[in-house]
């Protein structure tokens, strides 16, 4: 019979029962059962959130044209990815409002506010008029919408991570709180098979028309089973004890500013755990879709397809990378991530569009397309000044690598130039020059394909899998929630939320769809940086401290 191990020394005692873990456990029976009713009812709202957080960001290149002007689309997909982005940027509010919440009232009823406001603002948007219907009210309602999403996942991410690792057993917490980063990638899983089978059974004419706003729709369903799992919660056995002993912090925030180690802790995470988690993230489970779209030129089912292989296998990776990390330590598993992450990014995407378009690659290769004109300086929220712009915005819209110099307005493919302002002329120069519309699916590496996305997953999985109990263990029980949240909602919504349009929008300057990438490569760079210097090792930190 195995013995009890005894509480950490830094623990209170309390009249709650310890498990066969040594953490303190609900004083209820059975706290095995309570563990893992915990685990499902917060994981199957994080799921939730995510489903509809990201079905938005899977739908986002048929939003470009639905929602905002179809004039332009170089700037309606930007416009588009801007406003996922929005979403992002806005979830600190919510970290700020339902963090400090959280720390004063409890995590139980902050995740009940949370999961309403996210199931319903997402069912509204399955309602929305398109663009031709309403005109610009429809990107307006779109982004109001987009907000309250953003403020509820603020509000959910971090504080779903503090609730799982306050009931989680001390030595296993990696293994056990890894499944709650399992739900990123499962609610991407979920809205990438509903889209996958209803472009498989629907024209795309019917899927832009309606098809689009199924996935939307039934997360009223999904919402009724999570708020009725989440009903039956019980308060953090942590935050009860606090309660009793009257140490609650009346103003959470603002003791996390004002304690040195605290706020040195959220400047870590902030620069170090969530931005690369984040940054990883987006580049591997959302960034790569919109690549293989739209500069590979896959078409979407196929595209859909492979970035959902490697999310499969991104689940057993998370579990794997959350024990290792209990066994030799959440420090080197993290860097381990953000090292890899840094080095093989542009690889990656590089490999990406040379076996899955390998005529557009050779292309890029060895036909040299210039331009040349005066006050070329494309920018999507200015709009076109001239016809050099309205060149740049051509060549954004094909993905056509190009060099620019000031001179007469001209463009040279190969051999051949063209004078003056004539976009058929180009693209006809373009075709013959043996330029592809469209990849050749004969020619398609499907296996390279997947083994270049499996790089970036394996990166992502040595964040993800000790992250959750990394989250909790670096900061102080009475500020926990606030701590948390905050700095990896700011990193997960500026850095990480902006990175899919940050790229687009710097490769299209660049006159180059891989230009943008070493906006990755620097900030996943310098986070390795960072954590290499100031990360400590917090596995078993006690979490009653």
């Amino acid at each position: 019979m195995t013995r009890p191990m005894p509480s950490p020394p830094e623990s209170t005692a309390s009249a709650v029962p310890a498990d066969s873990d040594g953490h303190s456990a609900p004083d209820m029976p059975g706290a095995g059962q309570v563990q893992r009713k915990v685990a499902v009812a917060a994981c199957f709202g994080t799921f939730l959130e995510w489903y509809d957080f990201l079905t938005f960001a899977s739908l986002a290149t048929y939003f470009g044209t639905l929602f905002f002007p179809p004039d332009d689309p170089v700037t309606a997909l930007l416009a588009s990815l801007g406003t996922f982005g929005v979403g992002m940027v806005v979830r600190p509010l919510g970290a700020a409002l339902f963090g400090s919440l959280g720390d004063r009232y409890g995590r139980r009823a902050i995740f009940l506010a949370t999961i309403v406001l996210m199931g319903g603002s997402t069912f509204l948007v399955g309602l929305l008029p398109t663009y031709a219907s309403i005109g610009l009210f429809a990107p307006l309602l779109l982004l109001v919408l987009r907000m309250l999403q953003g403020l509820s996942v603020g509000g959910e991410i971090g504080g779903a991570a503090v609730y799982l690792t306050e009931h989680a057993p001390a030595t296993r917490r990696g293994a056990y709180t890894s499944v709650l980063q399992l739900m990123g990638p499962l609610g991407m899983l979920a809205s990438t098979l509903q889209i996958v089978a209803l472009q498989a059974v629907l024209s795309e004419a019917e899927f832009r028309d309606w098809g689009w706003r199924v996935p939307f729709l039934i997360s009223i369903v999904l919402l009724a089973v999570s708020i009725k799992s989440r009903l039956s919660l019980h308060e953090s056995p942590v935050f009860r004890r606090l309660r009793e002993q009257n140490a609650l912090a009346k103003t959470p925030l603002r003791e996390c500013f004002r304690d040195r180690q605290t706020l040195g802790r959220m400047a870590l995470l902030f620069f170090c755990i969530s931005s690369g988690g984040s940054l990883l993230f987006f580049s591997s489970q959302v960034y790569t879709a919109v690549f293989l779209k739209n500069v590979v030129k896959l078409d979407a089912a196929t595209a859909s397809g492979l970035v959902m292989v490697a999310t499969v296998v991104l689940f057993p990776l998370t579990v794997l990378c959350g024990w290792l990390s209990d066994r030799i330590g959440r420090r080197p598993v993290l860097l381990a991530g953000l090292v890899l992450g840094a080095l093989t990014v542009l690889p990656v995407f590089h490999g990406l569009l040379e076996h899955g378009n390998p005529a557009l690659a050779r292309f890029n290769a060895s036909v040299a397309v210039e331009l040349a004109g005066e006050q070329c300086r494309y920018d999507p929220f200015a709009g076109v000044r001239n016809d050099c712009e309205r060149y740049q915005e051509l060549f954004a819209r094909l993905g056509v690598v190009h060099q620019q110099r000031e001179g007469a307005l001209a463009v040279k493919v190969g051999g051949q130039t063209i004078a003056g302002y004539q976009p058929e002329a180009v693209t006809r120069a373009l075709v013959e020059a043996g330029r592809p519309a469209q990849a050749d699916p004969a020619q398609v590496n499907r296996p390279a394909l997947i083994a270049l996305l499996l790089v970036l997953v394996v990166a992502l999985a040595c964040i993800t899998g000790p992250q959750t109990a990394t989250l909790a263990e670096l900061f102080p029980a009475r500020t926990r929630y606030s701590a948390v949240a905050l700095p990896h909602n700011l990193a997960a919504g500026w850095i990480g939320g902006l990175s899919p349009f940050m790229v687009t929008w710097l490769s299209v300057r660049a006159g180059d769809a891989l230009a943008g990438l070493w906006y990755l490569v620097a900030l996943l760079g310098l986070a390795a940086v960072v954590g290499l210097v100031f990360l400590p090792e917090v596995r078993n930190r006690a979490l009653e401290r």
